[in-house]
């Protein structure tokens, strides 16, 4: 027999790792996009339901929309006048720069006065079916007609409410990399469109023309009148400054001009003074400390360095060393007495007082000299200080006088530059040509350009297209069920076993013992599955529980463990549901003797047990019903239950009871080796399984995986193909 595999990807593993880290980014990029189609595949209901809506919704809209008329006229716009007596060439070339001339262009057709100018020469204001054109409301006293006519008062009011819907309507299209201008006018009137367009280039050129005719004339007027004010506060300003410094003494040298060109602000004499003062009192601080230094010297007994260069000093001294040393040599044959040796000793004496008044004549000179230098330094210090506060009172007084210095140069700047812009103005008499022509003038348009109906029709349809997506992407978002395989592990986080389909015109058992069912072909996958669950394969001890009850878990109980006993294993299917049993009746027997009695503390399993011959395996049913079943598995009756028939079995099969709301699936799990979860197709919310997943982990049970049942492959998102191999190479008709 072929086994079936529940994981059909799972084949080419080996050559797709490999090519897998080749192409991830290719990967993770089809992945995304088979997940989209498989939303909108499932919603495609709802998506072709907002596109048939938003499709209808178009149609009636552009059918109920009034035709309007688009009429275009062209203009060429230079960057300025043409000059024919400009010898260097007839035209100006364009730059970059002129793009802010071109935007200011731009803005002046947009203008709200060029169109209230048009509305004015077309004599729209005072045309009632212009405005009715348009829709405007009558309720404003401005548009109540009296004797078929406006009120002359509701001009103004009119004139603007011309110019609003002239503006709404013209559109300003320059066309790219060039000077032309496409001026565009929408009505429900081909005429009145034909009409505005052509009055629009004309005005434009007008006003064009007008402004420059005025610029200069007014310019130069505005230039003069402003030059007179500058020049009056210019000379206001002079003359508070010179006052002020005359008033507090403050004399500034004027400014001069530096090496690299640039002229130097005004200095203070008192600033001046200061720093030919400081820089002498350096100089006498520097020739005190050297004065000082030398007079020291000559107090350490005349061994100064300027003693030993005086040459007076050394004759005497090299005079009394010869002396010395004729008295040396006497000394060595006479005594002192004797009249040669007291000579030379009368002359060595006088000698040094020679020595020593020469010695005291140069220290009093380095004495007198020190002396005098710390009077030059003190004098300097005491004229310094003077003069630091007297520059401090000077930058207190000179606080006004700055600011009023900063006003005259502030005046002096506006006034030179009004100046030089009234000298660069000139006469205007070299105003030149206009620099707009009309290239392509509007002619009444024969066809409407809107509504145009599958352009209409095409947005819709993207419309609804764009609604529906959004539509089915919220769906998908508060859409709790699991809808196929691949999202078991994904959403409630279990490894998935398998996927069981859903049995139709007859019962599990008889699926079962048909071999060739696809109910026995995907349960072989499951129990594939199990076999590497555990070292020893699958779990000798196992149960069968669910979220709630009618979700496939007895089925998947009873088929597993007829595939157990398939593979020549000795299995034993206990009924644990003792709320709902159901194993008794597809073995035709009654639960009087069962899983309740052995808990209550029967021992007599031989009694409680019965053969499953057609399936081949031996089953135990749930017993009489309990008051109350949880009671009975809080004992230690159910392990020893376990381990007595593992002495017998080589598998132990639980149908459990489902989770939520008993305590008795928590309490059968923590006794088994393995606990197998199944989940219902399109039937429970994944909250409801993580919920009750939970609670078996709260007794720390170990789920193995997870087995979809009652999956229909008609109801699962596209692109899913777990349904491979139940059935392969099986001839249907036969």
């Amino acid at each position: 027999m072929n086994q079936v595999i529940s994981h059909p990807h799972d084949a080419v593993t080996g050559s797709g790792t490999a090519r897998s880290e080749m192409d991830g980014g290719d990967a993770t990029r089809s992945s995304l996009i088979r997940q989209y189609l498989r939303i909108a595949i499932r919603w495609r209901y709802v998506m072709l339901g907002a596109m048939a809506a938003f499709f209808l919704l178009g149609l009636i809209v552009t059918l109920l929309m009034t035709p309007k008329y688009t009429a275009e006229t062209t203009i060429e716009i230079s960057r300025e006048a043409n000059k024919v007596t400009n010898f260097q060439g007839v035209e100006r070339e364009a730059s970059i720069a002129d793009q802010e001339f071109y935007q200011t262009q731009y803005g002046l057709l947009h203008a709200r006065s060029l169109a209230e100018r048009v509305a004015t020469e077309q004599r729209l204001v005072d045309d009632p079916k212009f405005f009715q054109l348009f829709g405007v409301s009558s309720n404003h006293p401005a548009f109540q007609l009296v004797n078929g006519r406006y009120p002359a008062s509701g001009r103004p009011a009119r004139l603007r409410a011309a110019g609003g819907i002239l503006l709404k309507n013209v559109d300003i299209s320059p066309t790219r990399l060039s000077r032309l201008v496409t001026i565009s006018f929408i009505s429900p009137s081909a005429e009145l469109s034909a009409r505005v367009a052509n009055a629009w280039a004309e005005n434009f050129i007008r006003t064009n023309l007008e402004r420059k005719i005025q610029a200069t004339s007014y310019g130069r007027n505005l230039l003069q009148r402003q030059l007179g004010e500058f020049k009056e506060r210019l000379d206001a300003s002079q003359r508070q400054l010179v006052g002020y410094a005359s008033a507090q003494q403050i004399i500034n040298l004027p400014s001069q001009t530096g090496a690299d060109g640039r002229a130097t602000s005004e200095r203070s004499i008192v600033a001046d003074d200061l720093a030919a003062l400081n820089t002498a009192l350096t100089q006498a601080t520097a020739d005190r400390i050297q004065a000082e230094s030398r007079y020291q010297q000559a107090g350490r007994s005349g061994a100064s360095a300027e003693t030993l260069r005086n040459q007076a000093i050394n004759s005497l001294r090299q005079r009394r060393a010869e002396l010395t040393a004729e008295y040396q040599r006497l000394m060595v044959q006479f005594e002192p007495t004797y009249p040669a040796a007291a000579a030379l000793k009368s002359q060595i004496t006088q000698l040094d007082r020679s020595i020593a008044n020469e010695e005291a004549r140069v220290s009093g000179s380095f004495q007198g000299e020190y002396r005098e230098a710390l009077g030059r330094e003190n004098a300097l210090q005491a004229r310094v200080n003077q003069l630091k506060s007297q520059y401090l009172d000077l930058r207190r007084r000179s606080i006004q006088y700055n600011i009023y210095q900063q006003e005259v140069d502030t005046n002096r700047a506006l006034y030179d530059g009004l100046l030089q812009r009234f000298k660069e103005i000139g006469v205007a008499g070299d105003v030149g040509v206009n620099n707009v022509a009309i290239v392509d003038a509007a002619d009444v348009p024969q066809m409407p350009s809107s509504p145009k109906l599958l352009i209409n029709l095409a947005i819709s349809l993207l419309a609804g297209l764009a609604m529906g997506a959004l539509a089915a992407f919220a769906l998908e978002q508060m859409d709790e069920a699991i809808a196929d395989p691949s999202e078991l592990e994904r959403r409630i986080g279990l490894p998935l076993l398998g996927s069981v389909p859903k049995v139709r015109n007859t019962t599990p058992k008889e699926a079962l013992l048909d071999r060739k069912s696809d109910l026995v072909d995907a349960y072989l996958a499951v129990q594939s599955s199990l076999g590497f669950t555990t070292e020893q394969g699958v779990p000798r001890s196992l149960a069968v529980t669910s979220t709630r009850p009618a979700e496939g878990k007895s089925t998947t109980a009873l088929a597993l463990a007829t595939t157990l006993a398939r593979g020549h294993r000795r299995v034993i299917l206990i009924d644990g549901d003792m709320r709902s049993p159901s194993v008794h009746q597809l073995g035709g027997v009654s639960h009087d003797r069962g899983l309740s009695n052995f808990l209550s503390g029967d021992d007599n399993i031989e009694t409680m047990i019965f053969e499953m011959a057609d399936l081949g395996f031996t089953a135990m049913s749930a017993g009489p019903i309990p008051p109350n079943a949880a009671e009975l598995l809080t004992g230690n009756r159910l392990p020893v239950l376990i381990n007595r028939l593992l002495e017998s079995y080589d598998h132990v099969v639980i149908d459990s009871p489902p989770v939520m709301g008993l305590a008795d699936a928590p309490l059968i799990a923590a006794r088994v080796q393995g606990v197998i979860y199944t989940v219902e197709a399109h039937g429970i919310r994944s909250t409801l399984v993580k919920t009750a997943l939970s609670r078996l982990a709260s007794v720390n049970a170990r789920v193995i995986g997870a087995v979809m049942t009652k999956f229909e492959m008609r109801k699962a998102h596209f692109g899913y193909g777990y349904e491979y191999g139940y059935g392969y190479g099986r001839d249907e008709k036969a």
